[in-house]
């Protein structure tokens, strides 16, 4: 008897019932059952798929029996063997089994070939899922098996059935030498099935480190999504139903279990785990962030599966192969992510916003940021034990540091907070780039404000929470202030502190000549200037009216009916009502620069054209 993979079992202790007439009876049984459908196969040149198959859905009795003869052929010559080595008996018996087992070659590649509906990855796998173990042969003949046949869908009895067959097959063959035969067939077949299951889903399997570092941007990304969209049915689909596959179909003997699915699956499993650490280890520019972070999440997400799926010795390359996929990956993470931490401090554009609107610089950070909060499940990974670097301590005013900011603690909350807070720095660097200070103002509660609205809508609110949100509001609404004070100033001071006292008439025009000027002044710089959060607009546009307004229309009203008054009306000394005022006030901060116009020389009504 020659073994392959493992030693055929010893023989069994010689019982006395064991005669030679049961020896004889046993052989005989065999070489009727063999030699009939040896008969049947013809020609040894004859196509594996054209012979009769003692397993068709006619013949469930015969291949029961011709299974059951063939291990009582194998019983016969253990027998013989411990007895004679040499006897023609066991000749004869030899002869037989190698009969036997080119049929059942024959078989087996026949049923794998032509049941290729029954064994895909989809429905080994569903067959598998709403039936954990198949441990019944389809010879099973019990009226418990039948009904609860019934009750499955018609796919994945076939499947049940032909995976019986193989397993049945393969426990004959195995058990009489003949593995090597039986895991060269399967391995044939079913390589060139998970093969090309993997070229269907866009696995590309001859793409190279070198290939890919060529690649311009565009052409690989268009790779990573259909990497993206392969690898879950990859792994879920058809690596895990050949492992399945293998485990039922061997269920002999683990060795050749192990050495099958290998051999199946291997190569394809590092093509494919091999292609995310490639791209990982391509220049690392900040539009490929989010990329990358999809492969690691892929990958990530997998590693349960693969860990369990090529759990064998022997697959171990395909695990770590996935491992240093995810190391690859983090650390391109990370590079990124300094690098750009690097390029916001080192912006260095002169030119400033019209009107002290929103900087292209916000608008990009934050709707990077904005991105990469999406991903924060795998930043946390990637950053947990990355703790961030910083040469001085935190500015109170904008952060405060990590440990006192009870809102604030996971590593990942800590850095996306420190590279908003790096981009503010540089926006109050680029505000003193203004020559109005109050335009500096504006400008920061303006991207202040961009700031704050983007972290609401997005899930920068989970994470920086609304203590963080909180501080950076009130924040805004100083920085408004600011404004405000600062532009507004000498519209303030043209009026006087008690607007209803008695004072002398010389007093009262000089009161009205500062505040047309101041007024027109400020009026006709700020309608060039903008504030693009249409609630924040509202509200400074509605504090300068609370200020202004009371104490204008109080001093207005004190003087407006006496005839000094007509007479400086007349003069153009007092130009606007109190209404005028909450006019041209609501034209303010749109940033059009020609929305509205004061004529100097216009009479009663304020003297208000468009």
């Amino acid at each position: 008897m020659r073994t392959i993979f493992s030693k055929s079992p010893s023989p069994p202790t010689h019982h006395h019932t064991f005669t030679e007439s049961l020896i004889e009876e046993n052989i005989e049984a065999a070489e009727l059952s063999i030699t009939k459908w040896d008969s049947l196969h013809g020609d040894d040149h004859v196509s594996y798929c054209n012979i009769a198959s003692v397993f068709s859905e006619n013949n469930r009795d015969e291949a029961k029996q011709y299974l059951s003869s063939i291990k009582g052929l194998q019983k016969a010559m253990r027998y013989l063997a411990s007895l004679e080595s040499t006897s023609d008996k066991l000749v004869r018996a030899q002869t037989l089994m190698q009969t036997a087992m080119k049929r059942l070659e024959r078989e087996f590649y026949q049923i794998l070939k032509s049941n290729r509906n029954y064994l895909d990855p989809e429905s080994v796998s569903n067959h598998s899922s709403s039936r954990p173990s198949v441990s019944r042969s389809s010879f099973s003949d019990s009226e418990e098996d039948e009904s609860e046949n019934d009750s499955i869908p018609e796919v994945e009895r076939g499947s049940s059935a032909v995976i019986a067959d193989l397993r049945a097959i393969a426990e004959a063959m195995i058990s009489a030498g003949y593995a090597k035969e039986c895991f060269k067939i399967y391995r044939t077949i079913r390589k060139s099935i998970v093969d090309e299951a993997l070229y269907n889903l866009g696995v590309e399997r001859n793409l190279g480190f070198q290939q890919i570092q060529k690649m311009e941007w565009e052409t690989l990304e268009v790779k990573i999504k259909y990497w993206l969209n392969a690898v879950k049915g990859a792994v879920k689909t058809v690596f895990y139903g050949e492992r399945l596959l293998c485990d039922q179909v061997f269920a002999i003997s683990s060795s050749i279990r192990e050495s099958c699915f290998t051999d199946v699956s291997k190569e394809g499993a590092l093509a494919l785990f091999g292609f995310p650490e490639n791209v990982a280890k391509c220049k690392k520019t900040p539009e490929k962030m989010f990329r990358i972070l999809d492969l690691y999440e892929a990958v990530s997400d997998l590693w349960p599966e693969i860990e369990s799926i090529f759990s064998f010795e022997s697959t171990s390359t395909v695990r770590s192969t996935a491992v240093n996929s995810l190391i690859r990956l983090s650390d391109a993470v990370r590079t990124m992510l300094t690098d750009f931490e690097m390029a916001i401090q080192k912006h260095s554009s002169k030119t400033t916003v019209p009107g002290g609107g929103i900087h292209p610089l916000t608008r990009y950070v934050m709707n990077y940021i904005s991105f990469l909060a999406d991903y924060s499940g795998v930043l946390s990974d990637i950053v947990a034990d990355w703790p961030l670097q910083i040469s001085s301590p935190l500015p109170e005013s904008y952060f405060g540091s990590p440990d006192k900011e009870e809102s604030i603690s996971s590593p990942i909350s800590v850095r996306l907070a420190w590279l908003i807070l790096v981009m503010l720095c540089k926006l109050d660097g680029k505000a003193e780039m203004y020559k109005d200070v109050a335009l500096s103002y504006l400008f920061l509660a303006n991207n202040l404000q961009y700031v704050v609205n983007k972290v609401r809508q997005s899930n920068l609110k989970l994470l920086l929470g609304d203590n963080w949100v909180t501080k950076h509001e009130q924040k805004v609404r100083k920085y408004a202030a600011n404004y405000e004070r600062m532009g507004w100033s000498k519209v303030f001071a043209s009026l006087p502190e008690n607007p209803t006292a008695e004072i002398p008439v010389d007093q009262v025009i000089e009161h009205f000549r500062k505040f047309n000027s101041a007024f027109e002044e400020a009026y006709k710089k700020q309608t060039s200037w903008v504030v693009t959060d249409p609630k924040l607009r509202d509200e400074i546009k509605l504090s300068l009216v609370r200020r202004i307004g009371p104490i204008y229309k109080e001093f207005f009203d004190k003087y407006g009916g006496v005839q000094l008054m007509k007479e400086m009306w007349a003069e153009s000394l007092v130009r606007y009502t109190p209404d005028d005022l909450g006019n041209y006030c609501s034209d303010l901060l749109f940033g059009s620069g020609s929305s509205g116009s004061i004529s100097s020389s216009s009479s009663q009504g304020g003297g208000y054209s468009r």
